[in-house]
């Protein structure tokens, strides 16, 4: 089931032009910067975006000119996990596992899961309760398992909602997602 739903929505998402991401991701900025968690926030873990998913590109950017405390993931491919770097320069980032921008080797300054006060996650396809669905790798739930005090926000388009996902013991769930259309609670499953 989650792979038919994976390949389903990752068809979807290749088939946005890119000033559809760009304009959709500007208004998913937008809403994620109002709100409170987001403006309390002192550090803050954001996945660097690719393929077609919501930019974080932007975000990164202009979180670092406001003085926030950035954290990126480093893929740690032989044990599947996710080591959180401080990132100080958009210039320290180079492709590393997947392709994926993330802190050049000189660079990386790994830091505590425990000090960082919001993590912005990407995935594939959510539901309304804070279900999600991934690259199916468990990077990102092995992450959060270890992190439960963390405000955990998913950043997607609204194709990427679906009705249900089904869920393991090892799937852990986002608090809030965020599209360009709606914030939902998933605590309550209610949009604003």
């Amino acid at each position: 089931m989650k792979k038919e739903i994976r390949s389903l929505i990752q068809k979807k998402r290749k088939t946005m032009h890119f000033s559809e991401v760009s304009e959709k991701s500007r208004r998913i900025k937008d809403h994620l910067f109002s709100m409170k968690e987001f403006i309390d926030a002192e550090t803050i873990l954001f996945y660097v975006s690719y393929d077609n998913e919501v930019n974080t590109h932007e975000m990164i950017q202009e979180s670092l000119r406001m003085k926030k405390h950035l954290v990126v993931p480093v893929s740690e491919v032989k044990t599947r996990t996710i080591i959180c770097s401080t990132l100080v320069n958009w210039d320290d980032l180079s492709f590393g596992a997947f392709n994926i921008l993330e802190p050049r080797k000189d660079c990386i300054e790994q830091i505590a899961t425990e000090s960082i006060d919001l993590i912005i996650i990407p995935g594939i396809a959510f539901d309304c309760k804070g279900n999600r669905i991934g690259h199916g790798k468990g990077y990102y739930d092995r992450l959060l398992q270890k992190n439960l005090h963390t405000h955990r926000f998913g950043l997607a388009f609204e194709l990427q909602i679906v009705e249900k996902i089904p869920t393991g013991k090892h799937d852990r769930k986002v608090e809030k997602i965020i599209t360009e259309d709606r914030i939902i609670d998933c605590s309550t499953s209610r949009s604003h």
